[in-house]
């Protein structure tokens, strides 16, 4: 009896000896891994469309203070994807962002037009509750744009949020002194007085941005008959905008995917979402988990009232310059 106590017990040891003191199980896939899921498919089948959502504010960074963001990386992953797959014919951007950061939308634009450029492929611009600003940067470089009656777009300008608060500090006894190389290094301080050749500089740069800005609308767009008119940074309704010239036609994902079947040849197509982990969508429609950004059940990604929420938090004063509509609640002018 003890021979076959001892015999169990060198067993046991053994067998622990031999197994690994951790296991990792991997309940989801790799978020550098881009997938693709089925989310529509014509009765007949056929080649690939790929859906690629464009939602929240265009960064480079996930470190923005307004909120989830459309990161630079993650779209170069989805366009490279689309790039690469002999199946995908063209490609429906859905477009849910109120802009982002000036060196970001251009960014991106580029990314774009270099993808049409190199494989041939169409690219049709699908607007959803908001495509404004930089979203709507984004959107003239598709070859054809589809707007939702509801979705508001447009905004087309630049903006440079900015705050002072010397004053208010003074009136308490705070003072603020800088210690600077130059008259201009500390442009536009909150903490100092305002300094109005410190704004004629920033309003330069405003401008040359904006000039920019404008040129790529007028080239895109040829059918605005009045643009100092209507690219003056005012917002339209999808069903305004294609009256204006803005965009190409009113419809949703349906029609934006019939759009991308025509432009690629295509009588019967599937629909497939490009994404980075998170759940699997079902429909065009479903959100996907942005990567990088830990989502607030308060704070959906593509929500409006998150953005305004996310940017009152911050005071819209993320250093930097914007294609960026600021809808006016969202600066506490309710």
């Amino acid at each position: 009896m003890r021979c076959l106590a001892l015999a169990l017990a060198l067993t046991l040891v053994c067998t622990l000896g031999c197994v690994p003191k951790s296991v990792t199980i991997q309940l989801k896939p790799d978020r550098g891994q881009v997938e693709q899921s089925v989310v529509f498919r014509d009765k007949l089948g056929g080649p690939k469309i790929a859906q690629i959502d464009l939602t929240g504010v265009i960064a480079s960074a996930s470190t923005s203070a307004f909120g989830s963001a459309a990161l630079l990386d993650d779209m170069a992953l989805m366009f490279e994807r689309a790039e690469t797959d002999p199946g995908i014919r063209a490609v429906i951007l859905r477009i849910n962002s109120p802009g982002g950061s000036v060196a970001a939308s251009e960014t991106l634009a580029d990314m774009i037009e270099g993808f049409k450029a190199r494989t041939g492929k169409p690219v049709v611009a699908s607007m959803a509750e908001v495509a404004a600003s930089g979203g709507y940067y984004t959107a003239i470089t598709a070859d054809t744009i589809v707007a939702q009656p509801s979705t508001i777009t447009g905004s087309v300008g630049v903006i440079v949020p900015t705050l002072n608060v010397a004053d208010g500090l003074a009136r308490i006894g705070i003072k603020s002194r800088s210690v600077i190389s130059g008259p201009n290094k500390d442009i536009a301080n909150p903490l100092q007085p305002m300094n109005e050749a410190h704004y004629a500089i920033l309003q330069g740069i405003v401008d040359e941005f904006y000039a920019d800005f404008r040129a790529r609308v007028v080239a895109a767009r040829p059918g605005i008959e009045n643009p100092d008119d209507v690219l003056d940074g005012s917002v339209y309704t999808g069903r305004q905008a294609l009256e204006l010239g803005l965009v190409d036609k009113l419809g949703g994902i349906s029609e934006a995917f019939d759009e991308a079947k025509r432009l690629a040849g295509l009588d019967s197509a599937v629909l497939v979402k490009l994404h980075r982990g998170g759940p699997t969508p079902m429909t065009p429609y479903a959100s996907v988990e942005a990567p990088n950004i830990p989502q607030q059940e308060s704070d959906p990604i593509g929500s409006v009232l998150g953005w305004q929420n996310r940017i009152r938090q911050h005071g819209a004063n993320d250093p930097g310059f914007y294609y960026l509509w600021l809808p006016p609640s969202s600066l506490g002018l309710d």
